[in-house]
């Protein structure tokens, strides 16, 4: 039963080192709502639920670098190609009839950035998933997350491992990799990990850009 472990969930979770994960295994949608409820959307955590177990991580600050680095790249696409990219960080994307949710690192509205874009609340029960979720694999697999976005209609899945970026488009219930170029401003590949190789001195990003 999850509920000894929920009930020192916080104690448990502090005591982690950072970069390390729990998984909870047979869990119900239940007991990941139950998780949920219990945290909220902490700072440090990210939650997951495939159906059947609940994952946990505790992120480092390696992991949050990676992150920030990613956010700032979309911000200056979004002003290079002067189009609207809403972010919307790690919130809970989540849904009770798929029963499948998950923390990305990092999500964002880029097509659908205008049905969200007067709300001050998502409810991921009616409104339309994020185009694009992005997780950084720098201390654990997220290999179990492709079924949860495919779950939740998730148009693209960006996964980061530190050095080269590999994006996958939703088609006929599968993701597909795309192997030429970014989707949302037709960058290659090659010049993504160039930055990457610059992210330990994080000099500024327009350096680097060039559209």
């Amino acid at each position: 039963m999850a509920t000894p472990i929920l009930t020192n969930y916080s104690e448990i979770t502090s005591q982690l080192p950072a970069g390390s994960d729990i998984f909870l295994r047979g869990q119900t949608w239940e007991d990941y709502e139950e998780i949920i409820e219990s945290v909220g959307e902490a700072s440090g955590l990210r939650i997951s639920f495939d159906g059947r177990n609940v994952k946990i991580i505790t992120l480092s600050t390696k992991h949050e670098k990676y992150v920030r680095f990613i956010e700032m790249i979309i911000t200056t696409l979004s002003l290079k190609i002067r189009k609207r990219i809403l972010h919307f960080g790690s919130a809970t994307i989540k849904s009770s009839r798929q029963e499948r949710g998950s923390e990305p690192d990092c999500c964002f509205y880029v097509q659908n950035a205008e049905l969200v874009a007067d709300k001050e609340a998502i409810d991921f029960s009616r409104d339309v998933p994020p185009d694009i979720v992005v997780e950084i694999d720098i201390h654990h697999s997220s290999m179990e997350k492709f079924e949860i976005y495919s779950k939740l209609r998730v148009p693209e899945f960006w996964l980061y491992d530190g050095e080269r970026l590999r994006i996958y488009q939703f088609e006929s219930e599968n993701y597909i990799a795309v192997k030429k170029k970014f989707s949302v401003a037709d960058f290659k590949r090659r010049r993504f990990d160039r930055f990457s190789k610059q992210l330990a001195n994080f000099r500024p990003i327009r350096d680097f850009i060039k559209v």
